[in-house]
């Protein structure tokens, strides 16, 4: 016998808190299921999450506080079209913040920390034999978070968060042609310097890697299909 139809559609709409709703939208935005430009109306993120206005509007403003939502008066919120600029500006940051955090986490790491890392690794090399286009590019961009946090400096950790996922808007709004396996491949060369204890090479190996990401981006003016808001959020 099948249930009521409210007890199924509670079950489909479970309350959920402000924090919930900005993980899965900023989710959504990371793993490319969000489109730039998407409108992210309150009304209809009130209606999939099954919440009122108030908390959707208060994870629409933690998201454009983490520059992934862009709030327009008179018109609503969006998903972020980063421009030119921003997507060299965003690089910029990341090659002089990681590479501060990636001479520091060679002078301070020890063994606990480098088989965190080699983890990670393995779970990258597995991602690219059987995973989803989606997890690889999670896991990739993901690697350069732990690396942050294992440095042990809270705020420019939290920074690397902010542009790592700035990043992977960048890379849905300009394509990026390189395949994940090089960026795999820089990942292991770069595990090689550190594991030798060479921090002046593994700080020039991540910034050469970052340049070379940027390098792929392919800069056009078009604007990418904006996304179905409830298909990528079920």
């Amino acid at each position: 016998m099948s249930q009521p139809r409210a007890a199924r559609r509670s079950k489909v709409a479970a309350p959920v808190d402000s924090a919930t709703i900005y993980e899965r939208v900023a989710e959504a935005i990371g793993s490319h299921r969000l489109a730039p430009g998407t409108k992210l109306g309150e009304e209809a993120l009130g209606e999939i999450f099954g919440v009122s206005r108030t908390k959707v509007r208060q994870a629409l403003f933690q998201l454009a506080s983490d520059k992934l939502v862009t709030l327009i008066p008179g018109r609503g919120a969006f998903v972020a079209q980063p421009s030119v600029r921003e997507a060299r500006e965003v690089f910029e940051a990341r090659r002089a913040v990681e590479g501060a955090l990636v001479a520091r986490f060679a002078e301070r790491a020890g063994e606990r920390e480098l088989n965190v890392l080699r983890q990670h690794m393995a779970e990258q090399k597995l991602a690219l034999a059987q995973g989803g286009v989606h997890q690889r590019n999670r896991l990739l961009g993901d690697f350069h978070n732990v690396l942050a946090r294992l440095a042990g400096n809270e705020v420019m950790a939290e920074l690397v968060e902010e542009l790592v996922a700035r990043t992977s808007l960048i890379t849905l709004f300009y394509q990026n042609t390189r395949g994940a396996s090089e960026s795999f491949e820089e990942h292991v060369e770069f595990m090689q310097a550190l594991e030798a204890r060479d921090a002046g090479l593994a700080v020039r190996l991540m910034q050469e890697h970052l340049s070379d990401v940027e390098k792929d981006l392919v800069l056009r003016e078009d604007v990418p299909r904006a996304s179905d808001l409830k298909e990528a959020l079920a």
